[in-house]
C-alpha cells in the first residue's frame, strides 16, 4: 500500500498521511452510486459535514454509521428522543443535535421520496444526466441548485446547494477529480 500512495498523483485534498481518506478517494469518490442504502448514508453523511471539512467526517463515519444503525432507514427513522440524547452522549460522532435531528428528518423524507418515485435513484434522475459531468472547480451547479431547492421544498434540512454539489461529486453525478489526479479521466462505471 505504501508503494501504491507514492506513484500515482492524487486530487490536492486526499491528505497522503491518512489512509482512510486515499482509501475513500481512490475507491468511492466520484464513482457512480445507484443504491438507495449507500445514497442515504451518503447523504446523511454530507449533512453532517456543513461547517466542517470532510476529512472529520470521514474518521467519524464508522462510529456515525454504527450510531445511526448502519444508516438503516427504518432504524432511523424511529429514533426519539431518548436515542437523540443516547447520540449526543457519544464522544465518537458528530455531536450536534440540529443535524442529528436533520438526518432523522431526511431520512422520513428520502423515505416518502422512495415511496413516490420507486426509489431515490430514480428520483435523482430527474436531476442529474446519465453520463458522468467532468468539473473540477465548481462548488454549486444548476443541478445542486435545483436539487437542493426540492430537497428543502420538501422538508429536507442541512441540504444546501454546496451540500448537494459535494453529495452530487461523491456519488459520481460529477467527476471533480483535479487535472493531474490519476482518476481524472477515469471512465465512469455505471
Amino acid at each position: 500500500m505504501e508503494k501504491r500512495l507514492n506513484e500515482v498523483k492524487r486530487c490536492f485534498w486526499a491528505n497522503p498521511k491518512n489512509p482512510l481518506y486515499i482509501k475513500y478517494h481512490d475507491d468511492e469518490w466520484g464513482h457512480p452510486v445507484h443504491e438507495d442504502d449507500r445514497l442515504l448514508e451518503f447523504l446523511i453523511l454530507e449533512s453532517f459535514q456543513a461547517g466542517l471539512s470532510w476529512e472529520c467526517v470521514l474518521n467519524k463515519r464508522e462510529a456515525i454509521r454504527n450510531a445511526f444503525a448502519g444508516f438503516d432507514r427504518d432504524s432511523i427513522i424511529a429514533f426519539d428522543e431518548a436515542k437523540i440524547e443516547e447520540l449526543m452522549a457519544m464522544p465518537d460522532i458528530i455531536r450536534n443535535r440540529a443535524k442529528i435531528k436533520a438526518a432523522i428528518l431526511n431520512t422520513a423524507i428520502f423515505k416518502a421520496i422512495q415511496d413516490e418515485f420507486g426509489s431515490f435513484d430514480a428520483y435523482l434522475s430527474d436531476f442529474c444526466p446519465q453520463e458522468q459531468i467532468r468539473d473540477y472547480t465548481s462548488t454549486t451547479s444548476s443541478i445542486s441548485d435545483a436539487l437542493s431547492a426540492d430537497l428543502r421544498k420538501r422538508g429536507m434540512k442541512f441540504v444546501g446547494s454546496t451540500t448537494i454539489h459535494a453529495f452530487l461529486q461523491a456519488i459520481g453525478v460529477f467527476n471533480s477529480h483535479q487535472p493531474d489526479c490519476f482518476l481524472a479521466n477515469a471512465q465512469a462505471q455505471k
